[in-house]
């Protein structure tokens, strides 16, 4: 049962993935490392896929060893944080706009502490 679970939600975590390759504000790379830890239990052949993806193999190989992620990748994650906090800004009143910028503030600070490679 439980594999079964990984399996679909691995499908789910690559579809979002998917998803977000064409939509700006939504990650992909996070999508595909849940991805391949999801068939890292139920389908080590579509592991071993994503592991060798010319484009993700190399995120997800990096997070794995270190827990690294790519000053390019850090930018664009903080980018992407700056222009949802400046929408929160335009678009809601006062009070609700704060959880954004808290959010964008542990978030991006979390993401600039973790090592580079």
């Amino acid at each position: 049962m439980r594999r079964y679970f990984y399996f679909i939600a691995g499908w789910a975590s690559l579809g979002l993935g998917t998803i977000g390759a064409f939509l700006p504000l939504l990650p992909t790379v996070p999508f595909m490392i849940l991805a391949a830890f999801c068939f890292a239990r139920s389908s080590p052949t579509l592991e071993a896929k994503l592991l060798d993806h010319k484009h993700f193999g190399a995120h997800i190989r990096r997070w794995r060893e270190g827990g690294a992620i790519s000053r390019r990748g850090k930018k664009a994650a903080l980018g992407a944080f700056a222009f949802s906090v400046v929408l929160a800004l335009i678009f809601s009143p006062f009070p609700w706009s704060l959880i954004p910028i808290a959010a964008a503030l542990i978030g991006g600070t979390w993401i600039w502490t973790r090592p580079e490679a």
